[in-house]
């Protein structure tokens, strides 16, 4: 009996370690994320005057009270990291959701409609595209004004070209197949055809874009909070925890260090998810 397209699908996914241990980091951060209130020691913007700068228990003066240390106003490293993971990742996923909504929808019809309104569609993504991304995001921000929403906003502008060319070019591909030109034929209206008929059929890139565009969202969300145009303190993210630590890095080395750590495990986990999701989902790449 052959192995069914799940168990198939996790055969190709397993052989690659690297994406394995993707998964198992990504799991770990979403269960963190989900049981953020459960998991913290402390509330995230709790302070205490008596711990500023309080290193890591395991080094001279540290304490098992603030197992990571503190901050410059005494608030627990561990606790807003914990806290940072849930606010990190539902931008990650907020932005994705909405780039690929807007690219699918927009792939969708330059791939159905070729002609001016193809031209026009992919013209623009094309203007997008030569921009640098964070100096695109920082523009957009700049012009919105600074805060979460609009970083979520600025960020999900920015990795849209990718969804649009991903779906256009999947539903070229597909729209020539006789089992499009069948539902043609039996009176399938071109809104059927899209989303019924060839949407299906593209979902494998555009399941291993989203994989690698929530590390792509998690980095420049971080970026545009370092640089005070994402989330505003006090909120526990990662890229404004780098930013109201930055006067410290010399005698504080926990208080850059740490969130900085953080940010580069979820990309790298993400990234080798995405590159296993790639691996088993494109036959072309099987062995």
């Amino acid at each position: 009996m052959p192995p069914g397209p799940l168990r198939e699908f996790w055969r190709a996914f397993s052989a690659n370690k690297g994406a394995v241990f993707g998964l198992v980091v990504v799991c770990a951060l979403l269960l963190m994320a989900l049981f953020a209130p459960l998991i913290a020691p402390h509330a995230p913007d709790q302070t205490n005057s008596a711990a500023f700068l309080k290193p890591p228990f395991w080094q001279a003066g540290g304490s098992s009270t603030y197992l990571l240390g503190t901050d410059a106003i005494g608030r627990d490293i561990l606790s807003r990291l914990i806290h940072g993971s849930r606010l990190s990742l539902s931008i990650g996923a907020a932005v994705v959701l909405i780039a690929l909504a807007l690219g699918v929808s927009l792939g969708l019809v330059a791939g159905f409609y070729r002609g001016i309104l193809e031209v026009a569609i992919m013209r623009l993504m094309d203007i997008i595209l030569t921009l640098p991304s964070l100096l695109l995001a920082i523009v957009i921000v700049a012009i919105l004004g600074p805060g979460l929403i609009n970083a979520m906003l600025a960020v999900a502008v920015v990795v849209l070209p990718h969804y649009v060319r991903i779906t256009r070019a999947a539903v070229i591909s597909e729209v020539s197949k006789d089992y499009v030109t069948a539902a043609r034929i039996s009176g399938a209206g071109t809104l059927r055809l899209m989303f019924s008929e060839v949407l299906p059929n593209c979902a494998a890139p555009l399941i291993v874009q989203a994989s690698l565009g929530v590390s792509t969202a998690i980095l420049d969300a971080a970026a545009l909070g370092f640089l005070g145009l994402g989330a505003q303190p006090p909120s526990p993210e990662w890229g404004t925890m780098l930013a109201d630590a930055r006067e410290f890095v010399m005698r504080a080395w926990w208080v850059v260090t740490l969130p900085g750590l953080m940010i580069v495990i979820a990309v790298l986990a993400f990234n080798l998810l995405g590159d296993g999701l790639r691996d088993a989902l494109d036959p072309k790449l099987k062995r």
